[in-house]
């Protein structure tokens, strides 16, 4: 039987990952979902995306395959399906707006971050340069949740989904450090989110995928 439904290629803890699953869970679209073993990648999906990074949302077709190689790319066209929760901004401005956070957050803050939690492999005798500069963004990210309760605005939205992955796995690369510094607005954000069911349904444990070999 030919495969129908879109496929997902993902890693549990990345939060490139997190933020596609979130998506396709929010849009209520079906899909398989094949958990990638990173030291030892399937076949198929390296054929989809040589890239070799997850997430790779596999869109079969009878006019042609098509394959998503971006997590942003993922989360716009799962949405794109079915919003039912309104996640998409509803103006040109508003997805301006949405688009520059997620900018920042995928381009210098993921930098930083990487260098915070992994120092030595940058040659760094430790992150706290790079964990600093990224602070002066969440500053800005709390100065902006004290005002409404999401990025987004009064509900959850397209920039909370692409953003919260990252922000959590900067909080517990020093979770102590974290829970120190003056953003309560940031931190109950991230604890909102962490305990959601939304979250919490994200981050099942799947077995790893095992690839047919013939």
């Amino acid at each position: 039987m030919p495969q129908t439904l879109p496929v997902l290629y993902s890693f549990r803890r990345c939060p490139y990952a997190m933020r596609a699953r979130l998506a396709l869970h929010a849009s209520g679209v079906a899909y398989e979902h094949r958990e990638v073993v990173l030291k030892n990648k399937p076949a198929h999906m390296l054929a989809l995306s040589p890239k070799g990074t997850v997430p790779v949302l596999w869109l079969p077709g009878t006019d042609g395959d098509q394959v998503l190689e971006q997590s942003l790319d993922i989360l716009l066209w799962a949405l794109r399906q079915h919003d039912p929760l309104g996640w998409l901004p509803d103006t040109e401005s508003a997805m301006a707006d949405a688009l520059a956070l997620i900018g920042h957050n995928d381009g210098p803050f993921k930098q930083q971050l990487d260098r915070f939690k992994y120092p030595n492999r940058f040659g760094l005798a430790s992150g706290l340069a790079d964990r600093d500069g990224a602070a002066v963004w969440l500053l800005m990210l709390d100065a902006r949740l004290r005002l409404q309760p999401f990025l987004a605005g009064n509900r959850f939205g397209l920039a909370d989904a692409a953003l919260a992955p990252f922000v959590r796995q900067y909080a517990h690369t020093d979770p102590a450090w974290f829970a120190s510094q003056p953003w309560s607005a940031l931190i109950r954000w991230l604890t909102e989110f962490e305990g959601s069911d939304l979250f919490a349904a994200i981050m099942h444990k799947h077995v790893p995928w095992q690839e047919d070999i013939k």
